[in-house]
């Protein structure tokens, strides 16, 4: 299906689920800037300048946004649900923002901000002109949870798209080859297979540089009998995918091989658990478990996996003391791992969607052990 035969996304109902749990939270307003949360609420896609641009959204009626003059005619191309005050260089922002308070009487009210994003300027902007600030997070993360059909159609497009990438990028990949060499020849893969981009840096580990559970590609040439693992994801139409497979360079040796299997049990054990209603954190135990069991519990460095969707790492976390319940709907990571520094490392990572019953893998990449020529 191609994506002009999906309905686009109804972003009207989303400001309305939205204002409903504002008026849950006594809350007036929520003040948003460029990023992941404009574009699921009205679909655009802005830059985050040194200009102040905000979108607010009062607990009703209609949105309102103060913007520079220099970003209005995308607000009019995407078609975003909101009206504008557009402010110029020269005369400044300020004029602007006190408008828009005159006019949505925000002055001494509560205003809900985008808590691990929004920057101190517009904090203080806002304050400035009589805000009473609170964490917007928990409201807007809550939405953006459980993914709608045309959300999943993207998810879809964006990891189909990368796994083709990494079919392609492996016909190539010879020993010899840099970890800067494999991911520049990936990352132009994901762009030919119509990736708009990387979700994150692209994350390539060679030898014992395989312990590094992140960090960006090095100048390191790859060697007989190494491990290799490849942490990336192309995005499509705003969302991300996030996929990890390990490699060997040779035949594995029996330690290789044996702290693979390992991990691909505790991947196929997250898979096989998910469901609704087993909470983040059981999940975490039952995969931890597998790793811990197996006498590789001194190698663990990391939860089990993360949220999934126009942010690479978002809600729901998938780690031990997180009891929200999964839920339909949600998208995040399965990636246990083991790491010992210097020597070797090894994850497996997929993308799973909470159905009724279950869970499907939307990564499809095969996950058995894998020796490159």
């Amino acid at each position: 299906m191609n994506v002009e035969e999906l309905p686009a996304p109804d972003y009207r109902a989303r400001v309305g689920r939205l204002q409903e749990a504002m008026a849950e939270a006594a809350v007036a307003a929520v003040a948003i800037i460029p990023g992941p949360n404009l574009r699921y609420l009205c679909g655009g896609a802005h830059f985050l300048l040194e200009r102040p641009l905000v979108w607010f959204l009062p607990q009703e009626g209609e949105p309102l946004a103060v913007a520079p003059k220099l970003e209005a005619p995308l607000f009019a191309l995407h078609g975003l649900i909101a009206r504008t005050i557009i402010w110029a260089d020269a005369e400044g922002h300020q004029d602007a923002f006190r408008q828009l308070f005159a006019e949505l009487a925000l002055r001494g009210k509560r205003v809900a901000i985008e808590g691990g994003r929004m920057r101190y300027n517009e904090c203080e902007i806002l304050r400035a002109l009589g805000a009473e600030l609170t964490n917007g997070d928990p409201l807007l993360n809550g939405l953006r949870m459980r993914k709608d059909e045309t959300e999943l159609f993207r998810l879809r497009g964006a990891i189909q798209r990368s796994e083709a990438a990494l079919e392609q990028t492996l016909s190539e990949v010879r020993v010899g080859m840099t970890e800067l060499e494999i991911g520049a020849r990936l990352d132009a893969l994901m762009r030919e297979n119509s990736c708009e981009g990387q979700a994150f840096p692209t994350i390539v580990h060679a030898g014992g540089n395989s312990a590094l559970p992140h960090h960006g590609p090095l100048p390191y040439a790859s060697q007989p009998g190494d491990a290799l693992i490849i942490d990336f994801g192309g995005v499509y139409e705003g969302y991300c995918a996030d996929i990890t497979r390990t490699f060997f360079f040779g035949e594995p040796s029996a330690k290789q091989r044996e702290v693979y299997e390992v991990v691909h049990r505790a991947n196929q054990t997250a898979r096989e658990a998910a469901r609704p209603s087993l909470t983040c954190g059981e999940l975490d135990r039952r995969t931890t478990a597998v790793l811990r069991e197996s006498g590789f519990g001194h190698l663990i460095r990391h939860r089990t996996g993360h949220g999934l969707g126009l942010e690479a790492h978002e809600e729901p976390y998938i780690v031990d003391g997180n009891e929200l319940p999964l839920q339909l709907g949600m998208v995040f990571t399965v990636e246990p791992g083991l790491y010992e520094m210097e020597v070797l490392g090894v994850r497996i990572e997929d993308d799973l969607w909470i159905t009724e019953d279950g869970n499907e893998s939307l990564t499809r990449f095969p996950r058995e052990l894998r020796a490159l020529g």
